[in-house]
């Protein structure tokens, strides 16, 4: 028989199995999300310190996370969408008061003045902001809570009163177009310096006027992109980082200019002039940030990337910038604690490439920290060693040594890429589909993730399905990421892709290809009723379509073909699914052409293996469809649930939301008015619930489905924006785990149970099984219940629990039963 835990061992399950003391275990919507995965693989940015609570620090990604830490970066939370979503302008400040805090908010593809009054817990977009949603930068003077500098693309703003209004100060409109870039500020009594590309703009009258200060030494060629300053013992001191002027713009994605940089300049106030503050700064190395404590004019910092290579650099001075010393020394992580990223590792130092932010505690200069690409790293100790902050510290690989290949890792909460499918290839081995990071597996049932892999080397996997005849596990990839996102829809971005179809023998540690698609590859499905057919989707506007192979036994001598066009459609084929009659069901997604959606996207039918196809598209599924799920308590394979996405330019392009069909396409309803829904999931403990994933709005449950107008909440306790699809752990059904668009893995229960109990389990002759249960109360009786779904429990019997507390119970009717779950209830 199989059972929901392993025969001859014991362990313990969070979820799913337990011992209850005068409580009964409940259905449940997950309360909270966990997260899971091997850490890092995104852009971050806009890092800062408290400095107030020592540990509490901030992170922005480009994916919309604002994430945050208590601990010096040993565990992230995410900040609930809902409140807040961050970027590169996410730079959370600080104010005189620890409850008060200002950012930008980049909600709504906006970007909003926003203030907390809590200390982060709950945000407030300000209403009076003068931006309209379009403020590219914020900065809060430290020394109070009411004076904030804000900018849009030309004019800054100031407020005096905590937001509540603002009047324009300053306008800068050169006639390149490239608006007017805050570089940084610093807040110094009445005092209010501002950095920006057109100069250093000054206010001595506590806000009231701003003039650009009359200081030469930067040229006119030049303009500012990153600004610091200080002030100790009277002297107030600032260094400023100066790129090549027609670069500089609000906004502007600094990993394309790291070759703009010009110069380091530094400027003590009351002096007339910038000073080149570039000794010690290597030819070829290229700092684009600095960065200082507000109380400390000598010590400051500049990050950048190396020109020659796609390596980070960072400087640190102790006079104030004359002269620098290297202080990242990442040759054999001379002293960095790496993570799966450093020389020699699962990357090397290359992937996260060169800063995208770099920050100072502000009252503490021994304390800073710098992002890139993938990943944070953090020095306490003025940069004499680094550590990195996206995988457990327990994890850390030692300084001055190459970083090992294939170790497996504990997520600490920064998952900050995008994640399309976990499955199982047993209890124990997991396979996750990943953009950029291409993909990671687990050896211990979703716990740990390493890279521990050969063989799969491009870009992305975005499905792996596993052959029920040989459990060989079978792989679509590609080299383009994020397909059928809204920056991957047109030819241009797609057609230049490669993809294979991979396959792997042992639980996915060795992949093999089995069919070279020339082009990227974002499905496979397995015929249910042949274990030597798969279906592949091959993504092309020429050479697009279904692919499929009847001898996929012969490895990499199976042979392929394509299948006949569906009618309509353009190249961009998505999900497929075979029925167990054979029938054949796709979904095409979007496509545009010209800033349009084409009409080439939907639901097709075929029946005869696909040498024609039958068009059971709704209207508003004609431009961007995505998941097609079957229901699978629907023993005729009739009920189809797809989601939709509506699109933008030319036509209407669609109502999205989750639409139903009860007889295979031939009429549908859409059942919410979601206006973009990806995907969908049935919980198999209770058919009566689905959950549905959103591009913007989150997860979402309806514990009503089967109703004719089912109704829809979100779940509370997801906390990302665009969650991707949902899977029920196999194993244990009760394991819910919910991949995204850029926040990685995060699982969850279904099933309420006060605690995680040990059982021990050992098959007995006749299908009879040996139950052992731990945890109990000596000598008190106990009811025995037994359960195939965790939702219906049946009486077994009653047994009392001995001196130690364990019961020990024989369920004699066991065989036949699938999956069993046992629990104790104290009578």
């Amino acid at each position: 028989m199989r059972s929901g835990f392993s025969f001859g061992r014991s362990i313990v399950l969070a979820l799913g199995v337990g011992l209850l003391a005068g409580s009964i275990s409940t259905a449940t919507t997950p309360a909270q999300f966990s997260a899971r995965g091997p850490g890092g693989g995104g852009a971050l940015f806009a890092p800062s310190f408290s400095p107030y609570t020592n540990g509490e620090m901030y992170l922005a990604c480009d994916m919309s996370e604002v994430f945050h830490s208590t601990n010096f970066g040993a565990n992230w939370s995410v900040t609930d969408f809902r409140q807040i979503q961050g970027g590169r302008q996410a730079i959370v400040q600080f104010t005189s008061d620890p409850r008060v805090l200002y950012t930008i908010d980049l909600s709504d593809d906006l970007m909003t003045p926003t203030r907390s009054l809590d200390g982060g817990a709950t945000w407030q977009q300000l209403t009076n902001e003068p931006t309209g949603g379009g403020a590219f930068a914020l900065f809060a003077d430290p020394a109070g809570t009411n004076r904030l500098i804000v900018s849009d693309y030309t004019t800054v703003y100031l407020s005096t009163d905590g937001g509540k209004s603002f009047s324009s100060k300053f306008t800068y409109s050169p006639a390149s177009g490239n608006g007017c870039l805050l570089a940084g500020a610093f807040f110094d009594g009445t005092n209010i310096f501002v950095g920006t590309s057109a100069g250093l703009l000054v206010s001595s009258n506590n806000g009231t006027s701003f003039a650009l200060a009359n200081v030469s030494g930067i040229p006119s060629t030049q303009a500012m992109f990153s600004f610091a300053g200080a002030k100790q013992g009277g002297v107030t001191r600032f260094l400023c980082v100066a790129l090549n002027a027609s670069d500089v713009y609000p906004g502007m994605d600094i990993e394309g200019y790291y070759g703009s940089y010009q110069s380091v300049y530094g400027l003590d106030w009351g002096q007339s002039s910038w000073a080149v503050r570039t000794s010690g700064i290597l030819a070829g190395h290229e700092p684009v940030f600095v960065a200082m404590a507000r109380n400390d004019t000598g010590t400051a910092y500049v990050a950048g990337q190396q020109s020659s290579i796609d390596y980070p650099v960072l400087y640190k001075s102790s006079n104030g910038g004359v002269n620098w010393s290297p202080v990242l020394l990442i040759t054999n992580n001379q002293n960095v604690y790496t993570g799966w990223a450093g020389n020699g590792g699962d990357r090397d130092w290359s992937y996260g490439a060169g800063a995208l932010g770099l920050a100072v505690s502000p009252l503490d200069s021994s304390k800073v920290m710098y992002t890139d690409l993938g990943f944070a790293h953090l020095s306490t100790n003025g940069g004499a060693f680094w550590r990195q902050v996206y995988v457990s510290p327990s994890d850390q690989n030692t300084t001055n040594a190459a970083t090992p290949r294939g170790k497996a890792y504990h997520s600490i909460g920064l998952e900050n890429t995008s994640c399309w499918q976990v499955m199982w290839s047993d209890s124990n081995h997991l396979v996750a589909g990943y953009s950029d990071i291409k993909g990671v597996i687990s050896a211990d049932a979703g716990a740990t993730w390493s890279f521990n892999y050969t063989g799969h080397n491009l870009n992305t996997m975005y499905r792996c399905v596993k052959n029920p005849g040989t459990a060989a596990l079978y792989a679509g990839t590609s080299s383009i990421h994020d397909m059928y996102q809204s920056t991957h829809l047109t030819d241009s971005t797609i057609d230049s892709g490669s993809g294979l179809v991979l396959y792997s023998l042992n639980q996915g540690t060795t992949w093999q290809t089995l069919y070279n698609a020339g082009h990227p590859v974002i499905w496979v499905a397995m015929d249910p009723n042949n274990t030597n057919r798969l279906y592949a989707s091959v993504i092309n506007s020429t050479s697009g379509g279904i692919y499929v192979s009847s001898n996929i036994g012969n490895g990499a001598g199976s042979t392929w073909s394509k299948l006949t066009s569906p009618p309509r459609t353009a190249g961009h084929p998505f999900n497929i699914v075979v029925l167990n009659d054979g029938t054949l069901v796709c979904t095409y997604s979007g496509r545009m052409v010209s800033s349009a959606f084409t009409a080439s996207s939907g639901v097709f039918v075929s029946t005869d293996g696909g040498a024609t196809w039958i068009d059971r598209s709704h209207t508003n599924m004609v431009y961007w469809t995505k998941d097609l799920v079957v229901d699978p308590n629907d023993p005729t394979q009739n009920t189809w649930y797809v989601g939709v996405f509506s699109g933008w330019g030319g036509p209407p392009n669609g109502l999205g939301g989750l639409y139903r069909t009860k007889n295979r396409g031939q009429s549908w309803t859409r059942l919410n008015s979601l206006d973009r829904v990806t995907s969908c999931t049935i919980n198999p403990l209770n058919t009566n619930e689905l959950y549905l994933t959103t591009e913007t709005e989150g997860l979402w449950i309806s514990t009503n489905i089967s109703a004719a107008s089912p109704t829809f909440i979100q779940v509370a306790g997801y906390p990302f924006r665009q969650p991707e699809r949902v899977f029920f752990n196999p194993y244990v059904p009760s394991e819910m785990w919910v991949t995204s668009f850029g926040n990685g893995m995060r699982v969850g229960s279904t099933v309420s149970l006060p605690g995680s109990l040990q059982i021990h389990a050992q098959a007995g002759q006749g299908g009879a099984v040996q139950v052992t249960l731990g945890a109990g109360t000596p000598g008190a009786s106990y009811a025995i219940l037994g359960s195939s779904n965790l939702v219906s429990w049946v009486a077994l019997g009653t047994n009392t629990a001995g001196a130690d507390g364990v019961l020990t119970f024989t369920d004699t009717n066991a065989a036949g039963m699938g999956r069993r779950f046992y629990r104790g209830v104290a009578r």
